[in-house]
């Protein structure tokens, strides 16, 4: 995976799919792409989420206790693109009014939605009478990023347990694991699950790559699909997990956890 991560839906690409102020920097490009075969609008808003405990978001309008919109706090240009078939555009993210803000994390995110295309499709062969009715569902999709202003030293802890193994009824093995976090900013980073046999083999059997734990919550509980390898028997020798942070900062271990197999 290239440095630069990326979100995708349609045929929109974003990158990086995070923005993150934590230092002197005061602005930051996003890189906006259309891999489709047609020209496509999207208008970019600002939207505010919390996250649920199942790592869902929930559309919200005021921050819950210890949460920090940060929408007060950037701007952005332009607030509409259209782009044909593989063109590219930048957005420009520049931050404003942060002389007084306070110690810790402020979280908005970026909104892009697709805009649909009106232009009526002609059918002459199934043509209506002009007074009959007909619908036409056009769908939308959207795509939202997290743009985040850090302000003094991260307390942020993480430690995770992981709970169980559980076998799906398509015979896949599913691993349940609990995040808890703690201090004054959020955690992000990469999940590596390694199968160590009663040998000592060591084999990698499942990866979530951008996991986070946005304040203010305290805990998320995660369930990953781990490698279907029929080579390992998950009812022997033990399950080594490790959370790190992303390759492009420096992959530092923030924790990590073994479960004994049965």
């Amino acid at each position: 995976m290239c440095a630069k991560e990326t979100s995708a839906q349609g045929n929109l690409i974003i990158i990086p799919r995070r923005v993150v102020f934590d230092g002197t920097k005061r602005t930051q490009d996003l890189n906006l792409a259309n891999t489709g075969t047609d020209t496509a609008k999207y208008l970019i808003s600002i939207i505010q989420y919390r996250m649920l405990e199942d790592g869902n978001f929930q559309e919200i309008t005021k921050p819950d206790t210890s949460q920090n919109f940060a929408d007060k706090n950037f701007r952005f240009f332009p607030r509409s693109v259209i782009l044909a078939p593989n063109e590219a555009q930048t957005i420009k993210i520049q931050l404003i009014n942060t002389s007084d803000l306070q110690p810790g994390e402020y979280r908005s995110h970026l909104y892009f939605r697709a805009v649909p295309n009106d232009k009526p499709l002609i059918d002459k062969a199934n043509e209506k009478p002009e007074n009959a009715i007909s619908v036409r569902l056009v769908p939308t999709f959207g795509i939202a990023i997290p743009v985040i202003i850090r302000r003094g030293t991260s307390t942020s802890k993480v430690t995770f347990s992981a709970s169980s193994i559980e076998n799906t009824l398509q015979g896949a093995n599913q691993l349940k694991l609990t995040f808890m976090r703690t201090g004054n900013m959020s955690v992000y980073g990469d999940i590596t699950v390694n199968y160590i046999s009663p040998e000592g083999k060591i084999i990698q059997v499942g990866m979530a790559r951008g996991f986070a734990v946005y304040t203010p919550n305290t805990i998320r509980h995660f369930t990953l699909g781990l490698d279907k390898n029929t080579n390992i028997d998950y009812h022997k020798g033990k399950l080594h997990i490790v959370y790190t942070t992303s390759p492009e900062d420096k992959s530092i271990k923030m924790a990590e956890t073994e479960l004994a197999l049965l």
